[in-house]
């Protein structure tokens, strides 16, 4: 019997960009969610799927319906989803969990994937620095503010958060890759000396990578985005990690077992 893999998507950002574009990245996700359901066990949503969410008590903002669908087709065929929150998913209630039987989270997660331990996080807010982001963030999701927002009618309550996401964007995003004095990276590498795992997930920053950290055992993985001209995610087929293209399919960044490490693929192959 074949093992059934887990998928790992992050920073789509529907609703950011033109229509043409954002036509092409829907039907990518559609026929991605198809292959899934073909081999699928899960699917993790690794944050920043939508451009900004924020949940109303009885109002859904519109658009995202044939995506939507194609989500509770999943799960509806057994493939177990998890959202995970990202900075642009400001609020993610319970709409996920009740309309669709999503999970959502929120923060760190863990998850034991055939043998293997994922710690998984959007990367937003997470390691030194980022104070700026992290006192935005506060505020955002502070319990009487959320209280508040919902006294707002819903056209100027998506029209604010439209603008906080675009604020949020300012102020966490960065296309450079910093390599081993990324961030992340170096969160991860902290991570290693606390416990054992065999990777740590995120997204955020939108540079795909696997990345071997200094104990030699464990990866970093990013999964990249989906606003540049290669989309991709992570699939993980119960032995090694690989980040694919979402148009082709093909291998963008693989483990390398026999030099142990890291390497990149051309994604055209």
């Amino acid at each position: 019997m074949r093992m059934r893999k887990s998928y790992f998507i992050s920073d789509v950002h529907f609703g950011l960009q033109e229509k043409e574009k954002e036509s092409a990245k829907l039907n990518a996700m559609l026929s991605l969610l198809e292959r899934i359901q073909e081999d699928g066990e899960r699917l993790f949503l690794v944050g920043d799927i939508l451009d900004f969410w924020m949940e109303y008590r009885h109002v859904v903002p519109k658009g995202h319906v044939r995506f939507f669908a194609a989500l509770e087709n999943l799960v509806l065929s057994g493939v177990k989803v998890t959202y995970l929150a990202g900075n642009h998913d400001f609020y993610l209630g319970r709409y996920f969990q009740e309309s669709f039987g999503i999970e959502t989270q929120y923060g760190q997660i863990e998850a034991q994937l055939h043998g293997k331990l994922f710690l998984m996080a959007h990367g937003d807010g997470i390691g030194r620095g980022d104070l700026g982001y992290k006192f935005f963030r506060s505020v955002v999701r502070n319990n009487f503010n959320l209280r508040l927002f919902r006294w707002i009618h819903p056209d100027w309550g998506v029209g604010l958060m439209s603008y906080l996401s675009r604020l949020s964007r300012r102020h966490t995003y960065s296309p450079t890759d910093y390599g081993e004095k990324e961030r992340l990276i170096i969160y991860a590498n902290e991570l290693t000396e606390k416990t054992s795992f065999s990777y740590f997930v995120c997204g955020h920053r939108h540079v795909p990578k696997i990345h071997r950290l200094k104990n030699q055992q464990s990866f970093y993985v990013n999964l990249g985005t989906w606003i540049d001209e290669t989309p991709t995610y992570g699939v993980f087929d119960g032995t090694a990690m690989a980040i694919r293209s979402a148009e082709t399919h093909a291998v963008v960044f693989s483990e390398n077992a026999k030099h142990g490490k890291a390497v990149s693929a051309n994604p055209k192959a």
